[in-house]
């Protein structure tokens, strides 16, 4: 192992992790990662250490990432594209891949949904400023150097970057930690209200408030009288569901299959007081990727 090796390696969940809460994207971060140990490594010879190799590999992702999110449009969900619909039975609107946010497997809560939502509502720069500050926690003559601008300039953008959150609710301090009772509770109902078909068992736990996206659809509901027509409709016959319990975005969450064959991903949104949200990606290549990380890390 070289000494580049050696020094990178155990930084590379922490660089996943910011990479995709610039992107919004599981397979776009971990291109950014694979880039910025590309770039790292051709220039490892010239590194002088007038940082920390951290700091240098932050530096260099958040300009991967930068360089990413100017070449596209953001990525939403679709609770932030449009108002929610009452028409349970409508054809989907489908979003394309490169417009809707993935999840992540992670049990961070600063890898939640509604932060990396919020994230994608602000200009680039202005999220690379307050994720190095504000999450990561670099100092301001840092972020500065890292991104090229005066200690003036990134306090103004950070300023404005969480003027800009205080508009979005994506910190409710009602959120339950994914290990705990409740969140096991709430997810144990879901998990059992679809291998029996039984859908009392999830309108039991859900709230009233209850919100469900599901992508690639733009379509979303609000409100436990039309998103439990939808669930309804979803659970089919006992035994068509199979579950694995994981943790997803610092939520609890499953990978599911469908009658034996992989179909996606669901992330609760666990209160104390109930599930207030379910966000399903149904794209089955995300089975068998959190899979994939679950086993081997």
């Amino acid at each position: 192992m070289s000494d580049f090796e050696q020094v990178a390696a155990p930084l590379r969940g922490e660089l996943l992790a910011h990479s995709y809460r610039m992107l919004g994207s599981w397979h776009e971060a971990e291109d950014a990662v694979q880039e910025t140990y590309l770039r790292g490594w051709r220039a490892w010879g010239g590194f002088e250490e007038r940082s920390s190799v951290r700091t240098w590999l932050h530096r260099i992702a958040t300009n991967v990432c930068l360089n990413v999110a100017r070449d596209r449009g953001r990525r939403a969900l679709p609770s932030g594209i449009g108002a929610p619909t009452d028409d349970v039975a409508g054809q989907p609107d489908v979003l394309p891949p490169q417009t809707w946010i993935e999840p992540l497997p992670g049990d961070r809560a600063d890898l939640r949904l509604a932060f990396v939502a919020a994230m994608q509502t602000l200009p680039p720069a202005q999220r690379a400023v307050l994720l190095l500050r504000d999450v990561l926690e670099f100092p301001a003559a840092q972020v500065a150097e890292m991104m090229d601008m005066s200690v003036a300039a990134v306090k103004s953008s950070l300023q404005r970057a969480r003027a800009r959150l205080t508009e979005v609710d994506f910190d409710p301090d009602d959120v339950v930690e994914p290990t705990s009772p409740q969140a096991r509770r709430l997810l144990d109902a879901y998990v059992t209200a679809f291998e029996t078909a039984n859908i009392d068992a999830l309108m039991t736990v859900l709230r009233v408030d209850v919100a469900l996206e599901l992508l690639p659809d733009r379509r979303w509901f609000a409100g436990v009288a039309g998103c439990s027509r939808v669930f309804a409709m979803a659970v089919g016959r006992p035994g068509d569901w199979r579950m694995d319990r994981v943790i997803v975005n610092g939520q609890p969450g499953v990978t599911a299959h469908l009658c034996g064959q992989p179909f996606g991903i669901a992330v609760l949104d666990a209160r104390r007081d109930g599930i207030a949200g379910v966000t399903v990606f149904g794209d089955p290549a995300l089975v068998r990727r959190c899979t994939a990380v679950n086993e081997f890390g």
